[in-house]
């Protein structure tokens, strides 16, 4: 079940015409400038020269009504150009050079069963509304939020005339228009051949006919400066075509030799806060030159147009999603509001609807395991951050870190358990009074019934906090106690042939080192304060991040090993202790009589002996760590990071499913990665049961003639 549903995350997506139309004659009185449709493929709509919205069932092309374009400007007769804008939105450039705005509603509306009737509306926008001008070639018109509007226009000799209509609002409410104009007249690298701006109506992006690209700051009424000019096509092909992809940060270039990158700003060495435009992703180049790019309202795909193909592509993954062939050379093609549904008129006068099934453009293999030039980022990176605040945000959904933080998880918490819990369960079951061992066995497998959220809570909420003030007290400890233990045996086997200590102390030695050991943790804490005080100018944790550049986290790697360790310990011991007790009882004799010491028998005979069971308890225990939750989801601070840093946090597999399963919407990329990722946990999982498996019955063949 858990793979079913992640297996749509690859499965290919796909394009079916649920309609095909043949204009009517009262469509076909003037040049087409614009079509469109409606999510669910049962109407569309025409834009013609004259100004007038077509509005046709798309079941049988019948013409449901035509509605003139409002407001229409004073001495304007014919409808140049028609640019989407978004949601619905058009701007018209009039025949007088005057700009109105418009937004189409087309919707269509069940009336009994098998009939469908369209709901259409066609509404004047009085945000954007330029008069008259003379000598324009080309003109693009944005709203800027609270201030007004700006007007860019390409006029004759490519010069650019940037004109900003300004609003200004008082305490009272009163409105004060004023107009800023500033014009680009320097000479430029080539003619002029493709221009987009931003929604915000901040950045002006031009083309030439020798293939550079140009980028204006507009932001400042009345002023445009010139940000960087850069060669944007291979061999001086000509740039035929510019959009901004969704989010307005990503700009996709097509050129004449049909080639499709994207660019945006990066933050280059030596520049300071800079950024400069930088050639990002290279989709699949078209057969012909790009004469339209249409972006996804919904995310990050692109549609490239050239002479009769219409390509599908993902930016970010870099996927070629779909290619859509046609008889004849496509004149217009919009997508609907949802990216559902896909409408592209032909020279011929057919008009197409596709439905458009794309359901999981940004997932790949490559984005999922590799590395991934997100927009914002100064290089390609792994990353996991699944929501935001914004709705053009896009999703990173690397599973890289994720896999990375679980074995980083493991592999510390297992070197921290795995010499504790194998060395008890030596000494447990070789040097213990049994009296003692029959006390001690039972409270250690009575920890392994401990729940873990309230062990990964204690790690939190208690362990965190009083690491992250003797950060160094840890670091010392590592060293000073096992020197004081050594120091304190040798110490002892001098001591140790008197007959009264000897009888006292056998099978009871671990108690007598606990005072050395608490002796050391109180010296490292006396020394770690000195330490900190003369060699790390009073603050550790400032003097890492000053000298070494490593923030300390107080959720770090250091808790989630210790707070795992303290969970996997008592599984560890129980196994091992149990398999090193059932070695036969002849070898252990036979050992001692040939002269052997206990230890001496203990490490060369018993623990060869009882290898496989030892084995099988690291393994048991490597499985509950790689698949624990809820300690490493509240001891870790759930960073999706890659550092082997001791002072950094991480998120693994587990903790992360059940982080984001609660709001991941049904079926959405998302939900079906933490999906996924179940899955690599149960792959994981079977394969170090597997690799366990036949490592213990190779020991056990080894060993098996004791």
């Amino acid at each position: 079940m858990i793979s079913r549903v992640a297996l749509p995350l690859f499965y290919p997506p796909s394009a079916k015409i649920s309609a095909t139309l043949k204009l009517p004659a009262a469509v076909l009185t003037g040049k087409v400038l614009a079509v469109g449709s409606e999510e669910n493929q049962q109407g569309v709509f025409v834009l013609d020269e004259t100004g007038a919205f077509h509005f046709l069932k798309a079941a049988d092309g019948s013409l449901s009504a035509s509605i003139k374009a409002p407001a229409i400007p004073n001495g304007a007769v014919r409808v140049v150009s028609a640019e989407y804008i978004g949601k619905s939105t058009y701007n018209l450039l009039w025949d007088s050079g005057a700009i109105s705005s418009v937004t189409v509603a087309l919707a269509a509306v069940s009336v009994s069963e098998g009939k469908v009737s369209l709901s259409h509306a066609v509404t004047a926008q009085d945000d954007i509304s330029f008069a008259a001008a003379s000598g324009v070639v080309q003109s693009i018109a944005r709203i800027i939020e609270g201030k007004g509007a700006v007007r860019i226009d390409q006029l004759g000799g490519d010069f650019l005339r940037i004109t900003h209509q300004l609003v200004e609002k008082d305490l009272l409410g009163n409105e004060k228009r004023s107009t800023a104009v500033s014009e680009i007249k320097e000479p430029l690298p080539g003619r002029l051949s493709a221009l987009a701006v931003d929604s915000k109506g901040h950045y002006l992006y031009a083309g030439t006919d020798k293939g550079w690209l140009l980028r204006w700051d507009i932001s400042e009424p009345g002023q445009a400066r010139l940000l960087e000019s850069v060669p944007a096509s291979e061999n001086g092909q000509a740039i035929t075509s510019l959009a901004l992809v969704l989010g307005d940060v990503s700009l996709a270039v097509g050129d004449s030799g049909g080639a499709l990158i994207t660019w945006f700003p990066v933050k280059v060495a030596g520049s300071g806060d800079d950024r400069r435009l930088t050639r990002i992703h290279t989709l699949r180049p078209n057969h012909g030159a790009v004469s339209s790019i249409i972006p996804s309202p919904r995310d990050k795909t692109l549609l490239s147009i050239n002479s009769a193909e219409i390509h599908v592509d993902h930016m970010t993954s870099e996927r070629n999603l779909l290619t859509i062939k046609s008889d004849a050379p496509i004149t217009n093609a919009a997508l609907s509001p949802k990216g559902n549904s896909l409408a592209a008129l032909d020279s011929k006068g057919a008009l197409r609807v596709w439905k458009m099934d794309i359901p999981h453009p940004e997932i790949s293999l490559g984005t999922l395991f590799g590395k991934v030039w997100y927009e914002g980022y100064d290089n390609p990176e792994y990353a996991w951050q699944s929501s935001a605040a914004n709705d053009d945000f896009e999703p990173k959904l690397s599973l890289v870190p994720l896999v990375f933080g679980t074995i980083k998880a493991t592999l510390f918490a297992m070197l921290f358990a795995v010499p504790l819990a194998l060395l008890a369960a030596l000494y447990t079951s070789q040097f213990m009074s049994p009296k003692l061992k029959g006390r001690v066995k039972p409270v250690v497998e009575i920890m392994a019934a401990i729940p873990s959220v309230v062990i990964g809570f204690l790690a939190g909420l208690w362990l965190a906090p009083l690491i992250d003030k003797s950060v160094l007290t840890v670091f010392f400890s590592i060293i000073i106690v096992p020197c004081m233990l050594v120091f304190t045996i040798f110490f002892w086997k001098r001591t140790k042939t008197a007959s009264l200590l000897q009888r006292v102390t056998r099978g009871h030695e671990f108690i007598a080192m606990v005072p050395v050991v608490i002796m050391g943790i109180y010296l490292a804490f006396l020394l770690s304060g000195l330490a900190e005080t003369n060699l790390f100018a009073g603050d550790f944790k400032q003097w890492l991040f000053s000298i070494l550049g490593v923030r300390y986290d107080q959720r770090n790697s250091i808790i989630i090993a210790i707070a795992l360790g303290f969970a996997v310990i008592p599984i560890i011991f129980t196994i091992a202790e149990d398999a090193i007790s059932n070695v036969p009882r002849n070898l252990t004799a036979a050992s001692l009589a040939l002269g052997a010491s206990r230890w001496q028998t203990a490490w060369r005979v018993v623990l060869p002996s009882a290898l496989p069971g030892v084995f099988s308890a690291v393994m048991i225990g490597f499985g509950r760590a790689i698949g624990e939750t809820m300690i490493v989801l509240m001891a870790t601070g759930n960073t999706p990071i890659l550092s082997w840093s001791l002072f950094n946090g991480l998120r693994s597999l587990s903790a992360n499913i059940a982080v984001e399963i609660p709001e991941a919407p049904m079926n959405s990329s998302l939900y079906r990665v933490l999906f996924l990722s179940a899955v690599l946990l149960f792959v994981f999982t079977f394969i170090i049961n597997t690799v366990a498996e036949a490592l213990r019955q190779r020991f056990r063949k080894k060993y098996g003639r004791y």
